[in-house]
């Protein structure tokens, strides 16, 4: 595994070692040692998560204030653009953002810490999305972030407004959102 940094240290891109032929190709997605080793955290997923969405769909910027999730993403079919903000105010990188392209076909990870927003736009036709977490989906402490907030800057590779949830399309700024410590 090749971890690659990020212009926010603590969200990392992970290149997974792939072996592959004329019959196909095989990685192994997820190793807790080899996680471990590589990036120097010890986390404990709990939950699992499988998306697909069509073109333009924008998923998030979402976070939970309380029971915060750390997320690592990848992409199984298709293309995102995967961003994720941080939103913890004692942080030298607070209200910066990482952007990354992931695909089936770089077969790239990110690991998105906990105390960060984090949403995608689908590039590609379709795509299906994974995601581990560190905790488990509480909807009642789940917020949104603002997908184009001005204060954010996030240079969404799209023309026009992206296909957005209510809650998405109704999120709240980061001037007024709720953030961590």
């Amino acid at each position: 595994m090749n971890v690659v940094p990020t212009r926010i240290p603590d969200v990392l891109l992970i290149e997974p070692k792939v072996f592959g032929d004329d019959r196909g190709f095989f990685f192994e997605s997820f190793n807790a040692k080899v996680f471990e080793l590589a990036t120097g955290l010890r986390r404990d997923f709990v939950q699992d998560n499988h998306s697909k969405s069509s073109r333009n769909v924008l998923r998030g910027l979402h976070y939970q204030i309380q029971k915060p999730q750390g997320k690592l993403v990848r992409v199984v079919q298709g293309e995102v653009f995967d961003v994720a903000v941080d939103l913890r105010r004692s942080s030298n990188t607070f209200g910066q953002w990482v952007g990354v392209r992931i695909s089936a076909e770089n077969k790239r990870q990110l690991w998105v810490p906990e105390g960060f927003a984090h949403g995608f736009l689908v590039l590609s036709e379709t795509a299906e999305f994974l995601y581990k977490t560190t905790d488990y989906y509480a909807p009642e402490h789940e917020r949104s972030l603002l997908w184009n907030d001005p204060a954010l800057q996030i240079d969404w590779p799209i023309d026009g407004v992206p296909k957005l949830a209510a809650k998405d399309a109704d999120a709240q700024s980061l001037s007024v959102a709720e953030l961590f410590p």
